[in-house]
Formats: C-alpha cells, sequence, structure tokens
C-alpha cells in the first residue's frame, strides 16, 4: 500500500514540474521581452514602481539650491550654473546602470561643454567609502563635475530613490524636462537639451 501511494505521489510531482515547464515555455515564448507601459511613454526605459510622493520635482518647478563639496574640494552650488542648461544626474560607484551611461555623459559633455554643464552628484552616504568615488572618476578619466551628496541632503530634495536619476534644468534655473530614471545613451541627451531654454 505504501509503494503505491508513495508512486502515486511521485507521479504527481512529475506532472506537476513537467506542466510548470510547458506553462513558463509558453510564457516565455509570449512574452520574450516585457510590455510594460505604466507610463504611456512606448520610449521609457527601465522604471519603479513607487509612492506617489517620490514623484520629485516636475517640468516648471524651479531646481533647489545645494551646496556640496566636490571631489577636486571646491563647493559647488547649482545657482552658480543659472544662465546655462545643466544636466544633474544622481548616481553610485557600484550602480551597472550609472556605470552604463557615463561614458556617453562623457562624450556628450566633451562635444557640448561650452552650452551645457554636466554635475554628477555622488550619492556618498550609500558607498562603502569616499575614496571609490575618486578612483572611479580617475580610473575613466571622467571630467564633469562630481559633488559629493554625504549626507543624502540634496537626493532627498530632489526625491531621489533610484539611481541613476537625473534632471534636465534650464538657463532659468527650473526643471524643464521630466526627470530621468534609468540610464541615459548619447541621443536622448540630446533630445532632452534641445528641449532647455
Amino acid at each position: 500500500m505504501f509503494k503505491k501511494i508513495f508512486g502515486f505521489m511521485l507521479l504527481l510531482v512529475l506532472i506537476g514540474i513537467l506542466l510548470s515547464n510547458i506553462i513558463q515555455s509558453n510564457y516565455e515564448g509570449n512574452h520574450s521581452e516585457p510590455d510594460y507601459h505604466v507610463t504611456g511613454d512606448d520610449n521609457m526605459q527601465g522604471g519603479t514602481i513607487a509612492p506617489v510622493e517620490s514623484v520629485g520635482l516636475e517640468p516648471g518647478d524651479k531646481a533647489p539650491d545645494f551646496e556640496l563639496e566636490t571631489l577636486d574640494g571646491e563647493s559647488f552650488r547649482v545657482s552658480d550654473y543659472q544662465g546655462k542648461k545643466v544636466i544633474l544626474n544622481f548616481w553610485y560607484t557600484w550602480c551597472p546602470p550609472c556605470k552604463e551611461e557615463m561614458p556617453e555623459m562623457q562624450q556628450f559633455y566633451d562635444d557640448y561643454k561650452d552650452e551645457i554643464e554636466i554635475v554628477t552628484i555622488n550619492m556618498t552616504e550609500y558607498e562603502k567609502k569616499q575614496q571609490d568615488v575618486q578612483e572611479f572618476i580617475d580610473e575613466y578619466d571622467f571630467t564633469f563635475t562630481v559633488p559629493l551628496d554625504k549626507n543624502s541632503e540634496v537626493a532627498d530634495a530632489y526625491t531621489i530613490y533610484a539611481a541613476p536619476s537625473t534632471y534636465f534644468i534650464g538657463t532659468d534655473g527650473t526643471v524643464q524636462q521630466p526627470r530621468k530614471i534609468g540610464p541615459m545613451d548619447y541621443e536622448f541627451m540630446q533630445e532632452m537639451v534641445e528641449g532647455l531654454n
């Protein structure tokens, strides 16, 4: 009797595994690339489901001013760049999408630094040590400004909950494009900057 019950249970488990594999195979065949359009924007990459209060600054909002020390030991204030277009990016050294976009940002900065300032705020509170930031920037010869947000005060002011996150600030000191969450490429930055006044 025990052998029959054991055999029956084993048969049920094997049938369950087979059905699970068939269902998974059909699902992957029909859903090879996720098609999540929660924003309504078919071109949006990545994304995070987050509470309403994490929406952040909207186009037309004044960019909050702040003062941070840069990797070079200089004082940086975003208000010092009023009159110039600014790409304000938040990142970590250990973030793969951040690493992916930084060479593109450097190329964009090399080509447009007379028209735009790229500021990459490192969220230093979440780094193992501050020296990691310096080593990362030196390793890849990035030349844009790198302020250090050691206590997340600026990240909080800009409602940053994922990295990389980027704001596009116009010459009047206001946010003029929707915030980008996720990595940017050269063409995307061109498009965003063309929409800045």
